[in-house]
């Protein structure tokens, strides 16, 4: 799925050009609020939480490498799914610096590129950031560190461990991290400040949105885009074709929570909030215009993250076993993904 970002983003791009003329909020609707609060509140907090998880996953391989245990490495393991939680809560907003800067294929491109990878390991390199930051996607980031972590089937354990695997592993996590930070350095006021290019749409010499319009609609774009990717790529390419190694994250069994957090991504920017941080969200636009869709939305999203935790034992287990569960979590996102399309992207128009 990651390889087909480059062409959301051209369709996304597409359709912000298509509403540029319109020089104005949505009708009836100022959204001043809106895009001050989202890209701080939301997306910049939602970055620095992963910031901070990224360097201690980075930190937990450093004393993994150090010591080889067995408790070392379920300790750098949790420090990979806690990572990869503000992460997939960030994939209902991969527009900006992430994709124009290119930094999402650093951070979490799919599938491992497994036969590289063992002939990078094979091989004489010094296995640190700077080799490692040099490479494709498919040989850095979240996958290729879980790949390392976990093991094929989930059940690595410390002895397992070559000394270039931990080599790697270091190097991996020293890289992921760095695209994180530079990721949320784009975003800060401090440093690439593009959250001041949202806040400001339509203002005069905003060449990236000239209108409130078409920056609320990159906002819900984004929403749609994720739920999509969930729905009927992340979901179906397993399920439809019997296939767990289409799977994401199926080495450390973190799917499920992968799903939910992508849906958890769109009910954020909805709310306008993450963690403690509590603003104006996309919400603000349909109480103001269209006040009986909000319970809808709402109930929706929960119905979605309810059925993707229903994929029981596990998604990758589930799409043979349960394929019920797996059906009607796939059609609860489609229903969401429904009602933004055919109801609020009117609404910023």
């Amino acid at each position: 799925m990651k390889t087909l970002l480059p062409l959301v983003g051209a369709l996304l791009l597409v359709t912000s050009a298509c509403n540029e003329d319109t020089g104005a909020p949505p009708t009836g609707f100022d959204a001043t609020a809106m895009l001050a609060d989202v890209p701080m509140k939301v997306i910049l907090a939602t970055y620095q939480d992963l910031e901070t998880k990224a360097v201690a996953l980075r930190t937990a391989v450093n004393t993994f490498n150090g010591a080889a245990t067995d408790p070392n490495l379920a300790a750098a393991q949790a420090a990979w799914r806690a990572a990869r939680q503000p992460w997939e809560q960030a994939e209902g907003f991969l527009f900006g610096p992430v994709e124009t800067q290119g930094i999402d294929p650093a951070i979490d491109s799919w599938p491992v590129n497994r036969v590289d990878l063992d002939a990078v390991l094979a091989g004489s390199a010094t296995l640190n950031q700077a080799y490692i930051d040099g490479l494709e996607g498919t040989l850095k980031g979240f996958h290729t560190i879980e790949y390392l972590l976990f093991g094929s089937t989930g059940t690595k354990v410390a002895a397992d461990f070559t000394a270039r695997q931990r080599e790697y592993l270091v190097g991996s996590t020293q890289s992921l991290a760095a695209a994180v930070t530079a990721l949320r350095a784009a975003w800060d006021p401090a440093a690439g400040n593009f959250a001041h290019t949202v806040s400001t749409a339509g203002a005069s010499g905003n060449s990236v949105y000239i209108s409130q319009s078409a920056a609320v609609q990159e906002l819900i774009n984004g929403l749609i885009v994720i739920c999509d990717e969930v729905a009927n790529g992340k979901i179906s390419g397993p399920f439809d074709q019997q296939d767990r190694t289409l799977e994401e994250s199926q080495f450390s069994n973190n799917s499920n929570l992968d799903f939910a957090d992508n849906i958890r991504s769109v009910q954020n920017i909805y709310l306008g909030k993450y963690g403690t941080m509590q603003g104006t969200g996309v919400r603000a636009l349909v109480l103001s215009k269209m006040p009986n869709l909000d319970p809808t939305i709402q109930s929706q999203m929960t119905a979605a993250i309810t059925a993707i935790g229903e994929m029981t034992p596990t998604f990758g287990e589930a799409i043979s076993t349960n394929p019920t569960k797996v059906e009607a979590a796939r059609t609860r996102i489609r229903e969401l993904k429904l009602t933004l399309e055919s109801q609020l992207v009117p609404l910023a128009q």
